[in-house]
């Protein structure tokens, strides 16, 4: 298999002699490739959207899977969730070949381990109405085909994101999302191009599906969890922009509503009680614009 990811970039095979500055500019042209990259994997990102978006309206949940670089970025994806959309922690989860303790450091040999994938997996109580998507910038990563094979044995819709096209996961995946970035200015160091494509990719995915599932209301973060301070004057920015209320009533509000964006605001635009509210948004399915209409 002739890996693009793994050939030399002709354009900097003298950044070693380069200035900083000369250096640093090629490495910033090569990254503004990226994006055009990822803008040609539009359409199947779309479809691997819609698919995740449906699973978790059904109960299902999503499961990234990789391996050093991906393995951490789709940590990093899931973990975002929980703050971002107000979501369990076990709605969207990441699983990264050696387990916890590769996120912090190289575990020799994990990668090539495929069962280790299906023993992760199984561990989390996989079933058919899950999403397992396969993040690999090689697209042939042992530990990701595993986990793709498990999962696609069991029903579930998979999906596969790689750097290179024709990809072995591809192959294997109901969904395949090739972005083909071009060799790394360090070669084979995919943590540059191909892990910047990754991020922008799982950034689509998670954030796609999360309005599909109404946690935004425009493009505003309407269902952020309140956890820190930071997160609380949002949250009453918020309430004030969607009610019109001044600050003092907005942080009463969000007391009443448990510190519930949504709730609050239903409670102040319907002029209905906290349980009204949540009732109005369980009938909605949690999507505000069907409670109260456009801003």
């Amino acid at each position: 298999m002739n890996l693009t990811t793994e050939q030399a970039n002709l354009d900097s095979k003298n950044i070693d002699q380069m200035s900083t500055l000369d250096a640093l500019s090629l490495i910033n042209r090569e990254d503004a490739k990226v994006a055009a990259a990822v803008q040609k994997a539009l359409p199947q990102v779309a479809e691997a959207v819609d698919v995740i978006a449906q699973a978790l309206a059904n109960g299902g949940r999503l499961f990234y899977l990789g391996a050093g670089t991906s393995g951490r970025l789709g940590v990093l994806d899931a973990v975002e969730c929980v703050p971002t959309f107000s979501v369990s922690p076990e709605l969207v989860q990441g699983l990264i070949a050696g387990g916890p303790d590769a996120l912090t450091q190289s575990i020799e040999g994990a990668e090539d381990r495929p069962e280790y994938a299906r023993k992760d997996l199984a561990a989390r109580g996989l079933t058919k109405a899950d999403v397992v998507c396969g993040i690999a910038a090689s697209g042939r990563t042992p530990y990701v085909i595993g986990g793709l094979t498990y999962a696609k044995a069991l029903g579930a819709k998979t999906i596969a994101i790689a750097c290179n096209a024709r990809s072995p996961i591809g192959e294997i995946a109901d969904i395949s999302i090739s972005v083909v970035v071009g060799p790394e200015i360090i070669a084979g160091s995919t943590r540059m191009k191909a892990g910047t494509a990754q991020k922008m990719i799982l950034n689509l995915l998670s954030t796609g599906a999360m309005i599909r599932l109404g946690k935004v209301y425009g493009n505003l973060m309407v269902d952020v969890k309140v956890s820190n301070q930071k997160l609380a004057e949002r949250a009453c920015r918020l309430v004030m922009r969607l009610t019109g209320v001044d600050s003092e009533r907005a942080r009463a509000l969000l007391a009443g509503a448990n510190q519930d964006v949504k709730v609050a605001v239903v409670m102040a635009r319907l002029g209905v009680d906290y349980e009204e509210a949540r009732e109005h948004l369980a009938q909605a399915k949690g999507k505000l614009r069907e409670v109260i209409g456009g801003k």
